[in-house]
């Protein structure tokens, strides 16, 4: 890899260093990063709007949209009720449950293998750099 000073850059590389761990880690349950995390954030928020959704996870509802529909496709989730397509309501169907159970495992794996990379004081470091940045 080139280096560059540009931290855009750098944070980007970083970002798609990490998330190949987690999809490489939840792969062999069939899920990637993003659904397991849309199916986490459901869990969480129990039935909420595709807008309040996409607010909790900081996506646009188009970029939203687009995974749920993959989700949708695979009795993940279902959308249900409003009035229109903003006031839908999303809900994680039983087979999103057992599905989001079984990659719970891979995905504490990956993030037991990240934390043991990165050494105490960095991961404090990148923990309060990372909050900054939200």
């Amino acid at each position: 890899m080139l280096p560059t000073e540009c931290l855009c850059t750098r944070l980007r590389r970083a970002s798609r260093g990490v998330s190949k761990l987690y999809d490489d880690a939840l792969s062999e349950i069939g899920l990637n990063v993003a659904q397991y995390s849309l199916l986490r954030q459901l869990q969480r928020l129990d039935r909420p709007s595709i807008t309040d959704l996409a607010e909790a996870m900081g996506l646009e509802r188009s970029t939203l949209g687009r995974n749920l529909r993959v989700l949708e496709g695979r009795g993940m989730v279902e959308l249900s009720g409003g009035a229109d397509q903003r006031n839908r309501l999303v809900v994680l169907t039983p087979a999103g449950e057992r599905l989001l159970g079984e990659a719970r495992g891979a995905w504490q794996a990956a993030q037991v293998e990240l934390k043991q990379r990165l050494q105490p004081q960095h991961l404090d470091a990148l923990d309060e750099l990372l909050a900054s940045l939200d």
